[in-house]
This record gives C-alpha cells, sequence and structure tokens, in this order.
C-alpha cells in the first residue's frame, strides 16, 4: 500500500500531544503516556455491542463443539496467542478449543519473521492444516485493519462457513468487510507513531478478555464470579483451588481440602459433591445433565 492509504489510519497519525517527545523528562513522558492509556478504556467501551455479538457467536460455537481460533501477526498474533494459552489453566479447557496462530509460526512470537503477515494465503493454509470447520469462530486480529495474513485467513473461514469476526483498530477497517462480525475501536493516535504495541494492543488485549472470559461464563466455566474450572498446576493454584472451594461453599479449609482431593483435584467437582451432598460419581451425573453449570446442579 502506499503512504497516501497508511495516512488514513489512525493509528499511522502523529499525535500532536507528544511532538517534542524526545525532548521531555521521564516525569512528563510518564504523565502523557499515562494520560492517553487512559484513553483505552473508552473506545473499548463504544464497541461492547459489537463485542457483544462476537461472544454470543463464540458461546455458539462452543456448543456446537465448534473452537475459538485467533488469528493474527506481529503484536495482533501474540496476543491472540498469550489469550488461547492463558485459557487452558483458567478455565480448564483443552489446547485445542482456543487455539492462537501468528503469521510466521512459533519463531514469530520472539522474532520477526519477513513478509509472513504480507501473504494471503499463509492464513489459508494455516487454518488449512487445523482442519478449519464449519462449526469454528474465527477471529481476525490487526491494528491497522489492513493485514493480508488476516484477510486470507477470514476469507478461507468463511469459504468453509465457520463463523468469522474481527478486531481492528481503525474505522472501516478493510478487513471488517471480510468478517461477519467485525470490532473497530478507535483509540486515536499512538503516543509513539504507528508503534501499535502501545495502546491499541492495550485496546485489542482487554477486548480479548472479555471474549474469552465471558464466553467461557457463558458455557458454565464460572460459578459466581470464581473459576471453578481452574487447574491446578502449581502450588499456588493448589491453594487458590482449595480458596475458591470454601468460597463457593463455606465449608473451612480442612473440608475443602478433602473434597478437593476427593474430587481428584477438580475444583467444580468438588464444589458439586458439597453443594448438593453427592459423591464423586452422582456429583459428576448431575454436573452433566446440567451441562457443566454448578447452579443448574442445585
Amino acid at each position: 500500500m502506499n503512504s497516501l492509504n497508511l495516512d488514513r489510519l489512525t493509528t499511522e497519525r502523529r499525535n500532536e500531544k507528544t511532538f517534542g517527545l524526545d525532548e521531555m523528562t521521564i516525569s512528563a513522558a510518564l504523565d502523557l503516556m499515562n494520560q492517553e492509556d487512559q484513553n483505552v478504556p473508552t473506545a473499548v467501551a463504544k464497541c461492547l455491542p459489537e463485542i457483544e455479538r462476537v461472544i454470543e457467536q463464540t458461546i455458539y460455537s462452543f456448543k456446537q463443539g465448534g473452537r475459538l481460533i485467533y488469528m493474527g501477526a506481529g503484536t495482533s498474533g501474540r496476543l491472540g496467542v498469550l489469550d488461547a494459552a492463558e485459557c487452558v489453566p483458567t478455565f480448564g479447557v483443552n489446547p485445542e478449543m482456543v487455539v492462537g496462530v501468528i503469521a510466521g509460526g512459533k519463531e514469530a512470537m520472539t522474532i520477526a519473521v519477513e513478509g509472513a503477515e504480507d501473504s494471503l494465503s499463509l492464513g489459508q493454509n494455516d487454518l488449512e492444516k487445523l482442519g478449519l470447520n464449519e462449526k469454528d469462530m474465527v477471529i481476525g486480529i490487526a491494528a491497522s485493519g489492513r493485514t493480508p495474513y488476516v484477510i486470507g485467513a477470514l476469507e478461507y473461514a468463511r469459504s468453509v462457513g465457520a463463523s468469522t469476526g474481527s478486531i481492528s483498530c481503525n474505522l472501516q477497517a478493510e478487513i471488517s468487510q471480510h468478517a461477519q462480525y467485525p470490532i473497530e475501536v478507535d483509540c486515536g493516535p499512538e503516543f509513539l507513531t504507528g508503534s501499535t504495541r502501545l495502546k491499541s494492543g492495550t485496546a485489542q488485549k482487554l477486548i480479548l478478555n472479555m471474549i474469552s472470559t465471558i464466553s467461557m461464563i457463558g458455557i458454565g466455566k464460572v460459578y459466581n464470579n470464581l473459576m471453578i474450572d481452574v487447574k491446578a498446576t502449581n502450588e499456588k493454584l493448589v491453594e487458590r483451588s482449595k480458596r475458591i472451594i470454601m468460597e463457593a461453599t463455606e465449608v473451612d479449609y480442612e473440608t475443602a481440602a478433602f473434597y478437593f482431593a476427593e474430587a481428584e483435584q477438580n475444583v467444580k467437582l468438588a464444589i458439586v459433591m458439597i453443594l448438593t451432598q453427592s459423591d464423586k460419581e452422582i456429583a459428576h451425573k448431575k454436573l452433566v445433565q446440567a451441562d457443566g453449570f454448578v447452579r443448574k446442579t442445585l
């Protein structure tokens, strides 16, 4: 694309408030950067109706046995990979349920892979390797809203009947034309011109947090405001698991620890055992009948 097209992008414009940035004191630069960052939640708030539609469709895909697949390049891709990876311990899902794919593969998580984001075909190729199907939800992430890798992925996803969403940080973004459920968040020009790992990256992280967390609530991974499907993969999480059981059931530490062990470290199962006064087998049946929602077992 030529410079004229780039000049239209909010993410590429110079921020007049940060002119003379290299001459500012550390204190002044920090204060100004903090002020700019405060614009991000306000910008995200304007997109809540669009984010809601993406979440509704993601929940539907999960209930059909489909996956949530993030596609992006550079910072956008890394944020997608990060959100997907964190769903595994937080919500106890298998790694195949929420997948983050970055242009250029794993190497691109730490080192830029030249030309990967400029290929329309690489996005399709990566989705083909995943065996994309019509039950899946594909969300393309691109701060510029014009990344060919993401556009190619979205077009392929639509061709196989998968649901599609997009997250961009420019209005009237090109990728929005290739997604059923586009999200466009405008945070204004970056603190450092064109550095979309800053406000744009923060906005994308906030939106991804919303999509994954609230989608998981929608399929029974949360009781009250507790993450009841957390996986106790280290000592800290073992203790957190016991506290969750205590808070969900109002039992003491020793009782929580006993049921945690009885349930073979399955927090949700332990909670249902206590709340319904059931043994492990009956509690498991209750959860199956309730589609995994603790509240429905009561």
